[in-house]
């Protein structure tokens, strides 16, 4: 794949899962939120693709009551 931009995964649900400290909305660890923008389009890549199999290992998104942290 070209190094060509990489869309954020951000979607505007920012709040830390009070269990896994991952964002609920996108799969992100806040590290990997820090990382995004210096990160190389290949690393931006291994980041979409960890956080998709999150997001699908936890299956449908519990309500957002349990969020420790907005951000």
């Amino acid at each position: 794949m070209a190094d060509l931009d990489v869309e954020s995964p951000c979607n505007g649900t920012c709040a830390l899962d009070a269990r896994t400290n991952l964002c609920i909305g996108c799969g992100r660890s806040l590290g990997e939120i820090a990382e995004w923008g210096a990160a190389t389009p290949e690393r931006q890549r291994q980041i979409l693709r960890a956080s998709a199999k999150r997001k699908a290992a936890r299956g449908p998104r519990a309500p957002v009551t349990g969020a420790s942290v907005t951000f």
